[in-house]
């Protein structure tokens, strides 16, 4: 889908799901401006809500979609759903707490998430466990309210939405990453 229609349908999405959402932004290749979309991402932190009988809040809009996996309730971090035209919404649900860490990491690309970002973070001796990054073998939680404070952290410039791939910061090539180890998905997930 060209990135004008995507982006339409993320922007009526957002705007659907905000009045249920205490935070709801636009993430992945629609945030990064990509000619081709091939999903919307959406990062949220909902208000309450029920599911089952009783259904409300940002469960009520979720539901009217169709469902891939991930099914909504107290512990849901991720659900696919298909948009009525025709393109797939993944929904990502972070805590105030996490929020710069997930929305970093779903505005992606997934690439430069995984090479810039989390071997960054694997090599200065952090690791992620359930959407977030604890230091070490103490596992102390690190908040990262904001992408600013995972840049912070990581000693990077906050990089562009729009300029993050692998190879690219601050308008230049990054050259080698010699200095930073290939991850397995057991060190990105954190499983």
């Amino acid at each position: 889908m060209v990135l004008q229609e995507a982006k339409a349908i993320a922007e009526k999405i957002r705007e659907d799901l905000l009045p249920h959402c205490y935070r709801c932004e636009i993430a992945g290749s629609v945030r990064r401006k990509k000619h081709e979309v091939k999903d919307i991402e959406i990062v949220i932190i909902p208000k309450p809500y029920e599911t089952g009988l009783f259904t409300s809040g940002i469960a009520a809009i979720i539901g009217q979609w169709q469902k891939v996996k991930g099914e909504l309730g107290p512990e849901c971090r991720y659900t696919q759903r298909i948009h009525p035209g025709g393109i797939k919404i993944d929904i990502f649900f972070a805590r105030p707490e996490n929020w710069g860490l997930i929305f970093a990491i779903r505005t992606g690309s997934s690439e430069y998430s995984r090479v810039e970002l989390a071997c960054r973070w694997v090599a200065r001796g952090y690791h992620s466990r359930n959407g977030m990054l604890e230091s070490g073998n103490s596992h102390e939680v690190i908040e990262l309210r904001e992408e600013e404070d995972l840049f912070k952290l990581l000693g990077i410039t906050f990089i562009k939405p729009e300029n993050r791939e692998v190879g690219f910061e601050n308008g230049y090539t990054t050259g080698s990453r010699s200095d930073l180890k290939w991850l397995t998905d057991k060190d990105y997930h954190g499983k």
